[in-house]
C-alpha cells in the first residue's frame, strides 16, 4: 500500500516510516525541516529514510502549494507533523499554524484521496492535562498551548469521520524515548551533558514527576498495527504507552548507570504547564490492537545512548 507520513524526518515519524517500508509498503514522507532544533539531526534521519527507500518531500503543510505536488493515491495517512512540546521559544502562532492550520489543510487533501482507507492522527497525552492517567473517555483538560492545539487538531480529523467523509482515528502517545529523540528532550540532553560532564537543567519539583517513559519501538508497534483495522478503529481515540511508571529521578539514575557516571544537576525555576503525572491507560489498545509494550526503561536508555555515541561523538 502507499502511505503518506507527515513529519517523517522527525523522531517518531522517521521510525514509523522505516517500519512501514520493512512491512512492504511504499512510503512518501513530508517534512519542512524547520530550525526548531538542529536541522542536522533531521537530515541524519532523512538520509536513513532515503537509504531504505522512503521518498522525502521537503515542504510545509501550512503552505497549500504542498498539496499540489503530492499524489492523491494514498491508502493511509499518518500525521506526525506538529509544533512539539512546551517551549518558551515557541509562540501561540507557532502552535496554531503548525498544529491546527496545517492539520486543516491536510484534512482537505485527505478528502481528495479517493482510495484512502484511514487517516491516522498522532495525538498526545498532553491533551488530558496536568495528569494523564485516564481512559480515552476522560474529558480533556489541556494545560498548555501544545495540548490545546493538539486537541483541536485531533478534533478536526475526527470530525470528518463523524460525518462519514473519511475513516480516521487518533493515537495519544505517552513520553516517547529512544534513538533520534529531539536534542532538547530529557534523555538526549541527559546523555549529551552526562558524557560532557556538564550539569543537567532540572525544573524545580520535576524529579518527582511520574512518567510512562515508552520506548519508540514499542510506540511504533502500536502505530503500524492500525493498518487493516479501519472498520474497528474509525472515529476512535486510543492511548499508546507503557503502564509502567517511573519518576524523572529514575530516568536520571538510569542514564547515570548506563554512562557509568554521576549526573550533575542545575536546578531551574518550575516550568508552567508541565505534566505532573502520566500513566498510560492502554486497556483499549490491548483490546483493539493487541498492544503489549515490553521494553524496559534501562534497555531504552541503553539503546538511546548507543545511538547518541555513534552519531554525535
Amino acid at each position: 500500500m502507499k502511505i503518506l507520513v507527515t513529519g517523517a524526518a522527525g523522531f517518531i515519524g522517521s521510525h514509523t516510516a522505516e517500519r512501514l517500508v520493512k512491512l512492504g509498503h511504499s512510503v512518501v514522507g513530508v517534512d519542512n525541516f524547520c530550525d526548531y532544533y538542529n536541522p542536522d539531526l533531521k537530515s541524519l534521519n532523512a538520509n536513513s529514510l532515503l537509504d531504505c527507500g522512503v521518498k522525502i518531500v521537503k515542504s510545509d503543510l501550512r503552505d497549500a502549494a504542498t498539496f499540489t505536488i503530492l499524489d492523491k493515491d494514498f491508502d493511509y495517512i499518518f500525521h506526525f507533523a506538529a509544533q512539539p512540546g512546551i517551549s518558551s521559544t515557541s509562540t501561540f502562532e507557532d502552535y496554531f499554524t503548525n498544529n491546527i492550520l496545517a492539520t486543516k489543510l491536510l484534512c482537505d487533501f485527505a478528502l481528495q484521496c479517493n482510495q484512502l482507507k484511514m487517516f491516522v492522527n498522532i495525538g498526545t497525552s498532553s491533551i488530558y492535562g496536568l495528569e494523564a492517567t485516564f481512559p480515552e473517555t476522560k474529558a480533556p483538560e489541556p494545560a498548555s498551548y501544545y495540548g490545546v492545539t493538539k486537541l483541536a487538531a485531533e478534533q478536526l480529523v475526527l470530525q470528518h469521520a463523524r460525518v462519514k467523509q473519511i475513516k480516521a482515528c487518533s493515537l495519544r502517545l505517552y513520553s516517547v524515548i529512544g534513538p533520534r529523540e529531539r536534542p532538547e528532550k530529557m534523555y538526549t540532553k541527559l546523555i549529551d551533558l552526562g558524557l560532557k560532564n556538564q550539569p543537567f537543567p532540572l525544573f524545580e519539583g520535576s524529579e518527582k514527576h511520574l512518567r510512562s517513559f515508552t520506548y519508540v519501538g514499542d510506540i511504533v508497534d502500536g502505530v503500524v498495527s492500525v493498518i487493516g483495522k479501519e472498520a474497528v478503529l474509525n472515529n476512535e481515540i486510543i492511548n499508546l504507552g507503557t503502564e509502567v511508571e517511573h519518576t524523572t529521578q529514575d530516568g536520571i539514575d538510569a542514564v547515570a548507570k548506563v554512562l557509568n557516571s554521576t549526573i550533575q544537576i542545575e536546578k531551574m525555576p518550575k516550568r508552567f504547564g508541565d505534566q505532573v503525572r502520566t500513566k498510560a491507560n492502554i486497556d483499549k489498545a490491548k483490546r483493539l490492537l493487541n498492544y503489549n509494550p515490553q521494553t524496559t526503561l534501562l534497555k531504552a536508555v541503553e539503546l538511546q545512548a548507543e545511538w547518541f555515541k555513534k552519531n554525535f561523538l
